[in-house]
């Protein structure tokens, strides 16, 4: 499955309208046998913006593709610094209630499994601890010569020693981890090679323009093969990566719910959509299941 670099999508006019109604996610969820597919929606609470919402970054910043970041050096540069930048905040980032309902939920045996479109941990770092993450996480790092695998905290100190002083103030920070420096600024950044081999390091992340492991892609499929119903949590479903799940699904005979604000590109696949925000939403759900979020 290859990452599209689908960066908008407007709904026809006569798109399905949200409700603020949560019975059916209840419902869903005291049944049981739910399949979580959660987005960046699900982490603004912690601070990290999403892509499309509004105020969204897409609004202003164009995710790094696969095939530039292999081809160019100075993109890699560009790249690296930001990064290197944002990670101090994806760091600091926190689970916030919307994650915690999810651990909670898998706690009490109410959920097959979790597949996140995220990259920032926190479904983990909640206690999701079995979660999919369909397009990789940034605690990890990948030489794209030999293969290795290595931890972010272990490149992010050793970035921090070779470019001492880096301390650029960003526009903003992305959901990709990514921060808004200009060229200026990312200038004189050092990037440094694989420890092993000399080769590019590059974040364990699928890029716009990247393939999904296919074995990831697998796994997902059976998730929601397995799945009485699928219950989507804070995706626009614009990337054809998340809504192949959705489709997948409504076309087995399964209910498919999502709790998003805005309008999504599954809405026509979905029993409801629920317009209210992600962690108030779940932490009334889980109220109402006499589950305690902690």
């Amino acid at each position: 499955m290859r990452m599209r670099p689908t960066l908008v999508w407007t709904p026809a006019e006569d798109w399905p309208a949200g409700t603020t109604d949560l019975a059916p996610v209840v419902d869903a969820l005291d049944t049981g046998g739910v399949l979580v597919l959660s987005g960046a929606g699900i982490s603004t609470e912690s601070g990290i913006p999403d892509y499309r919402g509004e105020g969204g970054s897409l609004s202003r910043h164009t995710p790094m593709t696969y095939q530039e970041f292999t081809s160019s050096a100075q993109a890699r540069r560009r790249y690296w610094a930001r990064s290197h930048l944002g990670w101090r905040t994806f760091g600091r980032a926190h689970p916030n209630a919307g994650h915690r309902a999810v651990a909670a939920f898998g706690r009490h045996g109410l959920l097959t499994g979790v597949i996140t479109q995220n990259v920032d941990g926190l479904h983990q770092a909640a206690g999701s601890t079995d979660a999919v993450e369909l397009h990789g996480g940034l605690t990890r790092v990948v030489c794209l010569s030999c293969g290795t695998f290595s931890p972010r905290a272990e490149l992010a100190a050793r970035l921090e020693e070779a470019n001492a002083g880096f301390d650029p103030v960003a526009a903003a920070i992305n959901p990709d981890g990514d921060a808004d420096l200009t060229d200026e600024q990312v200038r004189d950044f050092q990037v440094l090679p694989c420890t092993r081999c000399g080769g590019i390091l590059k974040p364990d992340v699928v890029f716009f323009g990247e393939n999904v492991p296919p074995a990831r892609v697998e796994r997902c499929r059976t998730l929601v093969a397995e799945a009485t119903s699928l219950l989507v949590l804070g995706s626009s479903l614009t990337v054809m990566s998340g809504l192949r799940f959705v489709r997948q699904a409504a076309e087995a005979g399964k209910p498919v719910l999502i709790v998003n604000r805005d309008p999504t590109r599954g809405d026509r696949h979905a029993l409801a959509r629920v317009a209210l925000p992600l962690g108030p939403a779940l932490t009334t759900v889980a109220a109402r299941l006499d589950i305690r979020v902690d």
